[in-house]
């Protein structure tokens, strides 16, 4: 699947476009709001980031709406505060003028050798037009960003994408269309399939887009003018010297979360925001997050295991959802991998391990760990079967037709082992077997895989996003039951999506259910635990406070929450829901243990 890139004209107005400007500053040469012509006559905008010497430079990009002009520290302060005081490598060696969320720092980056481009995605920040997230209009004009900057007088020809969350999703996207001068990508914390990873959890609507669109999107829209922020680095506003209506604004966005609960099957309209795993053939180091449950870790797992690519690595980590991109040890590892395929630098890169885990403790103790495959070929898989009766998570088969029924959106029940004899490491995807009915048609059912210690304390870490995120956690509606049997493993069922089959009510069903991949070495005498509930986990510690770019507070899942009435009407998710429990059926827990 492929694009044509437009060429520029030497006469056209975008290339006489007065805007744009060169300065020398902090040790670079920068091109401020240079415009980009799309195919269709619409222009977007980027900020380069060059070495002061002539020369031709691999490119390091990023495409996306959070407007580049707007500093880190004024649109995201918590963020950053937070980030600046915990680790302090983030800012030091830096001025800091031109951070921007998510992306790279171009004072660290360009004295390496890169020219760094920031482009505003159409419809935001500096670039005026119709704003549509991750859709196929976007995607062209992503893949023509990059063919504009494979051809410059200061590129070497070979594009490299880097960046966190959008950035990095978006990567998966428009590498199914394989842009002749992309050469290399570092998908940090990105998601993939537009269904299963980022709108709907096991078919249940995650309302994040719809709040995250408020918050971080229509805040930079392209026209609000005054109302917008100005730069730091320029002083010029960050969205574009046009003030437009509210009206005007409107017509020029989608209507973000009405469209994506209009799809509730896997149609094309999340088809054309997902990858072609087959297509993507590009160098690649996935970069995934134990604790980002709910957005970001499964997407980097799947990209990993499914891609065509031949050279692929995978990296794991943990604490915040952005740290990492920024300190020593994440830019370091960055700058190998575009060192090796963007400059062609015999560094051993290509020697590398495919997979590089942080193996996670209790504590937030990390242990840096070499592995070779995804799943790792020697893990133990591992059934712990559900008992009724006790309340237990235990090898043994249960020995009783049992039922036992708790509110369809309460807080379930609970499944907790003995104590572990012995340290135990938990690492790579997990399953659960359950058998359901339901008081009306349609169940929707939490699965949270917890750990706690010896004095039943939960053990829970910082992740992406909440501070209190428990160890993993899985979602199904039951009416979206269907397996796809050529793409399902025991390990990781894999729903089709594509039609609903409603419940009988009171007639049992089977359901397998994907619980995202995680790591936890479990210490001897802590216990593990599975909670089936019929709404979002919550934190029993109580809040984990607020960030300033999210509306709800931090309570056990961050911003990825499940509590639409629309997608989740009490008629029929308000019921009661049962398990089935009996000698010959199976309702387990399948654990990945490395020995």
């Amino acid at each position: 699947m492929g694009f044509i890139a437009p060429r520029p004209q030497d006469g056209d107005a975008a290339a006489r476009d007065r805007r744009s400007h060169v300065e020398f500053r902090s040790g670079m040469r920068i091109l401020w709001d240079v415009p980009i012509p799309m195919d269709d006559g619409a222009v977007v905008r980027a900020d380069v980031f060059l070495p002061q010497a002539e020369g031709r430079y691999p490119v390091l990009l990023t495409y996306g709406p959070y407007a580049k002009g707007l500093a880190f520290q004024d649109g995201y302060p918590s963020a950053w505060e937070r980030m600046a005081q915990k680790h302090p490598d983030v800012a030091a060696a830096s001025s800091n003028l031109f951070q921007a969320w998510e992306v790279v720092d171009p004072e660290k980056w360009v004295p390496e050798g890169y020219a760094c481009v920031r482009v505003d995605s159409r419809g935001c920040g500096t670039s005026p037009g119709y704003v549509d997230p991750f859709g196929p209009r976007e995607q062209k004009d992503f893949y023509d960003c990059i063919e504009w900057a494979g051809v410059q007088e200061w590129s070497s020809g070979k594009v490299g994408l880097n960046g966190i969350s959008y950035f990095g999703s978006n990567q998966w996207h428009v590498a199914k269309h394989k842009p002749p001068h992309l050469a290399a990508m570092c998908i940090w914390e990105g998601s993939a399939d537009w269904f299963r990873d980022m709108t709907h959890h096991g078919g249940i609507l995650s309302t994040f887009w719809a709040n995250w669109y408020d918050m971080q999107v229509k805040t930079v829209q392209y026209g609000i003018g005054e109302r917008g922020r100005r730069s730091r680095a320029t002083g010029q506003l960050v969205c574009g010297p046009d003030l437009l209506s509210e009206e005007d604004l409107a017509a020029n966005r989608c209507e973000f979360g009405a469209e994506i609960r209009s799809h509730p099957l896997d149609d094309d309209y999340h088809k054309d925001r997902s990858p072609v795993w087959d297509d993507i053939e590009v160098p690649f180091l996935s970069a995934a997050n134990w604790g980002g449950q709910g957005l970001h870790p499964r997407g980097n797992f799947e990209g990993f295991v499914r891609a065509a690519s031949r050279d692929k690595w995978l990296e794991v980590h943990g604490i915040e959802h952005w740290t990492h991109f920024y300190t020593d040890y994440g830019r370091k590892l960055q700058l190998r991998f575009f060192d090796h395929f963007l400059k062609g630098e015999d560094n051993g890169w290509d020697r590398e391990p495919r997979v590089l885990l942080q193996v996670r403790h209790p504590g937030e103790r990390f242990v840096a760990r070499a592995e070779n495959e995804w799943p790792l070929a020697r893990t133990q898989w591992t059934r712990l079967n559900l008992h009724p009766r006790t309340g237990r998570l235990a090898p043994e088969p249960v020995a009783n037709v049992t039922e036992l029924s708790f509110d369809a959106m309460g807080e379930g029940v609970t499944f907790i082992s003995p104590p572990m004899e012995k340290e135990t490491e938990i690492t790579g995807p997990m399953a659960a077997r359950i058998v359901v009915s339901s008081s009306t048609t349609d169940a929707d059912l939490f699965l949270v895989f917890r750990v706690f210690s010896a004095d039943l304390k939960e053990v829970v870490f910082q992740g992406a996003i909440d501070p209190h995120t428990p160890v993993a956690q899985g979602w199904l509606r039951a009416s979206h039951r269907k397996l796809d049997p050529a793409l399902s493993q025991p390990y990781r069922p894999y729903h089709t999506h594509d039609e609903r089959q409603p419940l009988t009510p009171g007639e049992p069903v089977q359901l397998d259910i994907e619980i995202w991949p995680t790591c936890i070495v479990v210490p001897k005498g802590y216990r593990i635990a599975l909670t089936v509930r019929g709404k979002d986990y919550e934190y029993p510690g109580g809040s984990g406070g607020r960030l300033s770019n999210f509306k709800n507070e931090m309570t056990g899942c961050g911003p990825f929450l499940h509590d639409d009435p629309i997608d989740r009407p009490m008629e029929i998710y308000g019921g009661t829901t049962t398990l089935h429990f009996a000698p010959d059926t199976d309702s387990y827990l399948l654990l990945p243990i490395i020995p």
